[in-house]
């Protein structure tokens, strides 16, 4: 069995920016803050949702080691190295290990895609690069590129390949990456809709969106259900389908932004190409926000 890098809900956090689009470090310290004080079990950072894409190299590298240090070891740190690159992602992932990372998050490679032989070997060089535990990361609508369940099997063999976010929204898949992997990997919901739904197929939590607006709500939807209370786990999911809809009822980061300004936090606005959310958007994250027991700046 293979030790998971966290238990329960682990926040994908935003990255502030200031009006001149510079990474607002002072307000990601108040976020992780009030992140860990409010129950989220580990924090992510550069991941999607911190718009790792438009990070240049540096800032990538100082929001990891900013992190870690604001952290200091109170929860897991997971550091956002995936690239398309596999050269890049060595890199990168060397240099987040360096800088303190607990564990790293690896996306699959985007728009030069590759076969499933290939993802083999992408993820392996950079497993076999770094120390640290390695999640990897499906999220075919995004990517176009589907990592299959016999794939995470061939990877699990690598005992630094610790564990799967699946956000590809196909249950039956994950069915079968358990069915197939056991105990060689540990599972994570990469949906907020679906953290029960994974957890009942022995997962181990949720790396989430949500949790940035409601971090107290993600990690009892887990703790809930670790500690038996399924019938409360699964009230919670569904109290929070709402407010998960319109977390993505745009590409995300854009809504959990925008609530993070509405909250009062200084979130900034996203980068280029990512513009603000329609007046529909605003006013169902609005509604939604007004529903759900959300986490205010204070």
């Amino acid at each position: 069995m293979k030790k998971p890098v966290f238990t329960g809900s682990a926040v994908a956090i935003i990255t502030p920016f200031f009006a001149d689009g510079s990474v607002n470090y002072d307000e990601l310290g108040r976020i992780i803050d009030s992140q860990i004080a409010h129950g989220t079990d580990a924090v992510v950072i550069c991941g999607t949702t911190g718009e790792s894409s438009t990070l240049n190299d540096a800032e990538h590298i100082e929001c990891i080691r900013y992190t870690v240090r604001r952290v200091a070891g109170r929860v897991p740190v997971i550091a956002g190295t995936g690239s398309n690159d596999t050269a890049y992602a060595v890199a990168l992932s060397r240099q987040a290990e360096a800088a303190g990372a607990d564990a790293l998050l690896l996306v699959t490679p985007y728009y030069n895609k590759t076969s499933q032989a290939g993802l083999v070997a992408h993820f392996s060089a950079i497993a076999n690069a770094v120390q640290l535990p390695c999640i990897l990361y499906n999220v075919p609508s995004r990517t176009g590129c589907n990592l299959a369940p016999a794939t995470v099997a061939e990877l699990a063999k690598l005992p630094n390949i610790n564990a799967v976010k699946e956000a590809s929204g196909n249950i039956a898949q994950v069915t079968e990456i358990a069915a197939l992997c056991g105990d060689d990997i540990n599972l994570y919901s990469g949906n907020d809709d679906q953290i029960v739904p994974i957890l009942s197929l022995g997962g181990k939590g949720v790396i989430s969106v949500l949790a940035n607006v409601a971090p107290k709500m993600a990690h009892d939807i887990c703790a809930k259900w670790f500690a038996g209370d399924t019938a409360g786990s699964l009230a919670l999911q569904l109290a929070a389908l709402p407010l998960c809809r319109a977390l993505f009822a745009d590409v995300n980061p854009i809504p959990v932004k925008w609530a993070m300004n509405e909250l009062g936090w200084a979130a900034g606005s996203c980068r280029l190409p990512l513009v603000a959310p329609s007046a529909a958007v605003q006013q169902q994250l609005k509604a939604a926000l007004d529903s759900a027991d959300v986490c205010r700046a204070e």
